[in-house]
């Protein structure tokens, strides 16, 4: 598939940011599909699924601001807070005004955020229901793996980022998953591709920051999803080493009303391992929720 071609580019803050839309299919009416995808990859990650999803949706997915083919600057904080700025600014300019949130690893803090803006009334964007699948919150909680835990460090993250290698990044993804050969070596590629397009590798230590400051807001973050009045779904790849079960059974306990759905044999990259299982069990979870009123 040629993820480039399927999308457009967006300047937000003068930057270029690349999105794709999907649908709407047969029922217009319903609010749209937001997708937030996770760290190092991109929105490609939703490639696989993203034709159930947009049989009956209409789906936008960006590549957050030094990700995919989203420029990369080098001189920009990357924090996630900016992140969820971009992603208001990506759909305020598409024309959305409500949707459901579904966001997998890193993009699980960048809807946080957006959820702790929600709460303080400063969020332009409402939304109709929160997905979180395979995210660390709570950082706490996760397995870091090794290239997290050296990305992290200042001192050793820089060098790392240089030193990285194709061969490397697939035997430790690879690891991450339910099954290690449930993901084509063509998706890894890309992925990997993604990654240092437009010198991307460089951006990797200054996006790490992102575990840091999940520490720094966990009150904040946390606080809005336990005072979250919106239909919730936590959706698990239950054999996820990152992620562990223990975050998504935390986050379902703290989330009023929460839903935790298992998939039993799946890991850290759910949508990528069995897309139509993935995309299934999303989209039965919206479904399943009340129509709206007024």
């Amino acid at each position: 598939m040629d993820w480039y071609a399927r999308g457009t580019k967006i300047r937000i803050f003068g930057h270029d940011v690349f999105v794709v839309t999907a649908g709407p299919g047969r029922d217009e009416g319903l609010d749209p599909l937001l997708l937030l995808h996770g760290f190092p990859s991109s929105s490609r990650d939703f490639a696989p699924a993203l034709e159930q999803l947009a049989a009956r949706r209409r789906v936008v997915v960006h590549d957050h601001l030094g990700f995919g083919f989203s420029d990369k600057p080098a001189r920009y904080s990357y924090s996630l807070l900016e992140q969820a700025e971009v992603a208001i600014a990506v759909w305020r300019a598409l024309g959305v005004r409500r949707g459901h949130i579904i966001a997998h690893d890193y993009g699980t803090s960048v809807a946080t955020e957006l959820l702790a803006r929600r709460e303080r009334g400063l969020c332009p964007v409402d939304f109709s229901s929160l997905t979180l699948t395979n995210g660390s919150v709570h950082i706490e909680l996760a397995h870091l793996t090794p290239s997290q835990r050296v990305l992290r460090s200042k001192r050793l993250g820089p060098l790392f980022a240089r030193l990285a290698s194709k061969r490397v990044f697939k035997l430790q993804l690879r690891r991450i998953l339910g099954d290690p050969a449930s993901v084509e070596d063509a998706e890894l590629d890309a992925m990997w591709e993604g990654i240092g397009h437009g010198g991307g590798r460089a951006r990797l230590p200054a996006l790490a920051g992102y575990m840091d400051e999940r520490v720094r807001f966990h009150a904040r973050w946390v606080g809005a999803l336990e005072a979250l009045d919106l239909p919730a779904h936590m959706l698990w790849g239950r054999r996820d080493p990152v992620a562990v079960p223990a975050i998504a059974e935390q986050l379902a306990r703290e989330t009023p009303g929460a839903k935790l759905t298992w998939l039993d044999d799946l890991g850290h990259y759910p949508m990528l391992e069995a897309p139509a299982r993935w995309a299934g069990a999303a989209l039965g979870f919206l479904d399943a929720l009340p129509p709206k009123t007024g």
